[in-house]
Formats: structure tokens, sequence, C-alpha cells
């Protein structure tokens, strides 16, 4: 995949991240939105990483580091250009700026019934801690 393009996204390019979500990414998020999307670029730039062929977007990870722990999220690549070595792509590009910060281990989070995120994950050399629970509090109504 000569002509993939990864690089790192900007403010011009949310609303089009935000349209390729809904289209190829599974599941949302209470974050799923223009300033929640924002408010991620506008603290680390770099972490909402990109793939573009030809100009489109065709894939997306973030790939979070608060200092401690390398967080991925959002691995999403666009249906008509799965297993074209895009998502792996992406990985690479988040583990190479997570070393490049010092980052020791990457966590993703994976919904238990997206079995084709499971799979792609598992392809990367990820694999589930069944002795790890996520707990949540939301902090903010979902915008509508």
């Amino acid at each position: 995949m000569t002509d993939l393009r990864i690089r790192a996204a900007g403010p011009e390019d949310l609303d089009a991240v935000l349209a390729f979500w809904k289209t190829a990414a599974e599941g949302t998020s209470i974050s799923d939105d223009r300033a929640g999307v924002e408010r991620l670029v506008e603290r680390d730039p770099r972490a909402l990483i990109l793939a573009e062929l030809d100009g489109e977007l065709v894939g997306t990870v973030i790939a979070g580091f608060d200092g401690w722990r390398c967080h991925l999220y959002r691995l999403a690549v666009h249906p008509d250009r799965r297993r074209r070595g895009i998502g792996s792509a992406l990985l690479t590009a988040a583990e190479e700026r997570f070393a490049a910060l010092g980052g020791r281990r990457a966590d993703a989070m994976v919904l238990v019934r997206n079995e084709t995120g499971q799979r792609a994950w598992e392809a990367g050399g990820y694999h589930p801690e069944e002795h790890w629970r996520r707990w949540v509090k939301p902090l903010a109504e979902p915008a509508s």
C-alpha cells in the first residue's frame, strides 16, 4: 500500500473524521461530537492519527498517552478498505508514537460484541486481559 499516507489530524479534519466514524467505527462514545474531538486535538495535536489513500480518509486511530499509560481508541478502517494493511499501518504509527514518548505498554478499548475489531486487535499482537474490568462514570450528558 505505497500510496497510503499516515498523518496527524488537524482542526480542519474533524468534521470528516466524525462523519467517517459513523460509517467505519463500531459503537459510539459520549465524546463523539465536534467539541470532544476538538478538545482531543487541542490537548494533544498528534493523538488523532489518520490514514488517507488518494486523498480519501480510510482509517483512524486515537493514540493517547497520559504520561503513564498508552491508550488506543477508535481504530477504524472504512468497510470497503479493510484487510489491506491500513489498520496495521495505523497501529504501527501509534506504537511508534508511544515508544518515542517513553510508553511501555499499549491498551485498547474494544467492545465485547465487536468481533471484527477483536480479530483486528489480535492480528496486531494485542490480547484481552480477562482479569481487568472497565469501570465508568459519565461526567456529562451525551450531546444530542
